[in-house]
C-alpha cells in the first residue's frame, strides 16, 4: 500500500537543492473561478445599481465569497473595473478590422470593414462601455481606463483615415485631411453613437451598422 508522504512526492518533482515544487492545479482552477465570480457579480451591481453606488462588500456577497477574497484576488472596486476593461480590450475585433482594411483597395469596402469592426466590438461589450461611462463620473480609476480605452479606439480609426488618405488609397473627399477624417469616424463609429441609436433609442444593431456606414461614407468618399 503506497504511503501517504510518497503521493504528495509525485505531485512535488524535486528541484534544486533538494526543494519540492509545490504545484496545485486545482487551487488555480479555484482562483480563476473566484476571479470570474467575482468579475461577474462586478459587472451586473455596476449595470444595476450604477458604479459609484456599489461597494466592495456588495460585490463580495454577491459573488458569494468573503471582503479579503475580493482583495485579494482583483483589488478593490476600481481595479475591479480596471480588469474588466483590459478584458475587453483584449477581446477586441480590431486586429481583424485592421487585416479588412489593409486587404482591399476599394474605399467603400474600408468604410464597410470598420463599421462592421466596430459593431462587433460595442454589440460585444456594450454593458462595459456603459458601466465605464458611467464611473468615469465619479472614480479617477474608471476616468484614467476610459480614456485609455478611448485613445486605442480612435488610434485604430486614425489608421483607417490614413488608409483612405493622400499616398495610400487617397480616396477622401477633397480638402479633407486624415485627422479630419478620424473625427468624422469617431463621430459616426464612436461607441457613443453605437450606444445612443441601440441602447437609447432601441435600433437593431443591423440597422444601426447599415445607419452609420451610409453616414459616414457620405462624409468621408466624394460621390461615386
Amino acid at each position: 500500500m503506497p504511503q501517504k508522504g510518497a503521493a504528495r512526492q509525485e505531485d512535488a518533482p524535486e528541484q534544486p537543492g533538494g526543494r519540492r515544487a509545490y504545484h496545485a492545479p486545482r487551487r488555480t482552477e479555484a482562483a480563476a473561478r473566484t476571479r470570474e465570480a467575482i468579475l461577474d457579480a462586478a459587472t451586473r451591481l455596476f449595470l444595476d445599481q450604477g458604479y459609484v453606488n456599489v461597494t466592495v462588500a456588495e460585490i463580495a456577497r454577491e459573488a458569494g465569497i468573503a471582503v479579503p477574497t475580493v482583495y485579494a484576488s482583483t483589488g478593490g472596486k476600481g481595479a475591479v473595473l480596471t480588469i474588466l476593461i483590459e478584458a475587453g480590450l483584449r477581446g477586441s475585433a480590431s486586429e481583424e478590422t485592421r487585416a479588412a482594411v489593409r486587404g482591399t483597395e476599394d474605399p467603400h469596402e474600408v468604410v464597410a470593414a470598420v463599421a462592421r469592426g466596430t459593431r462587433l466590438d460595442n454589440e460585444r461589450h456594450h454593458r462595459l462601455v456603459r458601466v465605464m461611462a458611467d464611473a468615469a463620473h465619479a472614480d479617477e480609476h474608471a476616468a484614467t481606463a476610459l480614456a485609455r480605452a478611448d485613445h486605442a479606439y480612435r488610434e485604430a480609426l486614425a489608421a483607417v483615415a490614413q488608409r483612405l488618405g493622400e499616398g495610400e488609397l487617397d480616396a477622401l473627399r477633397p480638402g479633407l485631411t486624415p485627422a479630419r477624417a478620424t473625427d468624422i469616424l469617431w463621430f459616426y463609429l464612436g461607441h457613443r453613437s453605437w450606444h445612443g441609436l441601440v441602447v437609447e433609442q432601441g435600433w437593431s444593431w443591423d440597422a444601426t451598422e447599415e445607419w452609420l456606414r451610409e453616414q459616414a461614407t457620405t462624409a468621408l468618399l466624394p460621390p461615386s
